[in-house]
């Protein structure tokens, strides 16, 4: 269990996200939960410098769909970086089980696949309350982690072409 807040950290080690675009794909499946990350994600980038311009979000039904959300972005628009936002609540079934895994595997190969970094914004709980609890409760936003992970991969990739 996550034990810090995941909106706290340092502004100061964030590149200037100006001139960096992202695409954003987002499962509306547990929305309430979701579109909190989304919120996070798109406020943090914007204070970071993006513009409304470069961000482009896209909406999936569920966290499986989010791999093939994220590979379209890739290969119909021009982005430095891929937020991928879901929630995957443990249930009475092993069904949490193989779309955690399934969503987690499909973005690694993405990570693996293409020249721009996937990141990882899938909260994968054991109830709602934990869930809400990340999504802007007391532990912050993933969404907001995911984002400056995004500003931060993609700075990195800039830096290392040059």
């Amino acid at each position: 269990m996550a034990t810090a807040n995941l909106s706290k950290y340092n502004p100061a080690s964030v590149p200037d996200a100006s001139g960096m675009r992202f695409g954003i794909v987002v499962s509306d499946w547990n929305n309430k939960i979701t579109w909190s990350l989304l919120e996070g994600a798109v406020s943090t980038l914007k204070k970071h410098g993006a513009a409304d311009s470069d961000i482009v979000v896209k909406h999936v039904p569920g966290s499986f769909e989010l791999t093939i959300g994220a590979q379209f972005i890739a290969e119909y628009d021009d982005v430095d970086a891929v937020i991928c936002l879901g929630c995957v609540i443990q249930g009475e079934t092993p069904h949490f089980t193989f779309v955690a895994q399934g969503v987690t595997q499909g973005i690694t190969s993405l990570n693996l696949e293409y020249n721009i970094p996937f990141i990882f914004g899938v909260l994968t709980t054991s109830n709602f309350q934990q869930a809400e609890e990340r999504a802007g409760g007391i532990y912050g936003n993933k969404g907001d982690e995911a984002a400056v992970t995004a500003i931060k991969m993609a700075a990195l990739q800039r830096d290392m072409e040059k």
